[in-house]
């Protein structure tokens, strides 16, 4: 099997068995959403959302 049929096979596999990931946080823009996957690895996505607008309003 050559790799570009391997790697239709997987990703094949992958959009059958494995739904739509969707996060939580909430973002604007890329930028946003940086800043909100690098807070949500220190506390939840829930706290993350409280304090990213004004964190980004402050330093934009």
């Amino acid at each position: 099997m050559k790799r570009r049929e391997r790697y239709s096979k997987v990703l094949g596999w992958f959009k059958e068995n494995v739904p739509v990931a969707e996060t939580e946080l909430k973002y604007d823009s890329p930028f946003g959403l940086i800043v909100a996957v690098i807070l949500s690895a220190q506390c939840t996505d829930k706290r993350v959302n409280l304090v990213t607008p004004d964190l980004l309003k402050a330093y934009p």
